[in-house]
């Protein structure tokens, strides 16, 4: 069945690949990116299925008026995928107020103008999905991405909070969490903070432990990401990769050890 599908971030890396394969299987897609001329050649090829908005989502007078165009031009919105983001290298004492205060505005903020005005059509229409893309790391952070990983955890936050309370209006919400993948995150998309010496030997730990194993073939995720849209009950979290799983299963299992052996302090802390 054919869907209208709105898409943030769509000039590289998944939002690239994710909207090609909409167009290639049928769907109706209003892709955005703050430079569009990436993607005129899909505006030649599919002339009649697809729209191209220059946005920049930290903008949220232009992301409200965004999403009103896209309805407009198709009368309906099916999907909505946050997937505007980057990421942010650095350890939480190297990176500087400015930069972070950037990427909340693109990785947090940005997502919540785009759901915001979104809410009120799928609303009307009695349906609606709005995917969140987070990553792994807002769920399992690791040293020299804190930043970036606050802006994935606060995604997920107000992502699992609206799933509840939008419900019943026949909306769903879906967190997607790749885990790393061979795209331009680690480059050209990245922001990295100047390098104090005193954390080189914990930097050099961290990138010995990599391998290219870790990052997964973004093409791979284009099957997951269809069929999520696809399914009329979507989970609410899906991890992308086989990293994520084992990884979130040994955090919590570590989460919970430390609970359970600090309980009776927890307890007390009641009072009554």
């Amino acid at each position: 069945m054919q869907k209208t599908i709105f898409i943030t971030g769509a000039s590289r890396g998944f939002g690239r690949l994710w909207t090609e394969a909409f167009l290639k299987r049928g769907d109706k897609v209003v892709a955005t990116a703050r430079d569009i001329e990436s993607l005129e050649d899909l505006a030649k090829e599919y002339p009649d299925t697809f729209l191209p908005l220059q946005l920049d989502v930290t903008n949220r007078e232009d992301s409200f008026a965004a999403v009103k165009k896209a309805d407009e031009h198709f009368g309906v919105i099916d999907v909505v995928i946050n997937n505007a983001g980057y990421g942010l290298f650095g350890t939480v004492e190297e990176t500087s107020d400015e930069d972070t205060r950037k990427l909340m505005e693109t990785n947090f903020f940005g997502p919540i103008w785009i759901t915001k005005a979104a809410l009120p059509i799928m609303r009307k229409q009695g349906k609606g999905h709005l995917i969140q893309v987070s990553s792994l790391l807002g769920v399992n952070p690791l040293p020299l991405m804190g930043m970036y990983s606050a802006s994935k955890f606060a995604m997920e936050a107000f992502s699992e909070t609206l799933a509840m309370e939008v419900k019943d209006f026949g909306i769903k919400v879906s967190i997607v969490e790749p885990n790393g993948y061979a795209t331009e995150f680690t480059s050209v998309s990245a922001v990295h903070a100047e390098s104090m010496e005193e954390y080189a030997p914990l930097k050099a730990a961290v990138f010995a432990g990599f391998s290219d194993d870790i990052f997964g073939v973004p093409e791979a995720t284009v099957k997951a990401i269809c069929k999520l849209i696809d399914s009329p009950e979507p989970p609410l979290r899906l991890l992308l990769g086989k990293h994520g799983l084992p990884m979130v299963t040994q955090t919590y299992q570590n989460r919970l050890a430390t609970w359970e052996e600090w309980k009776d302090v927890s307890y007390e802390a009641h009072g009554k």
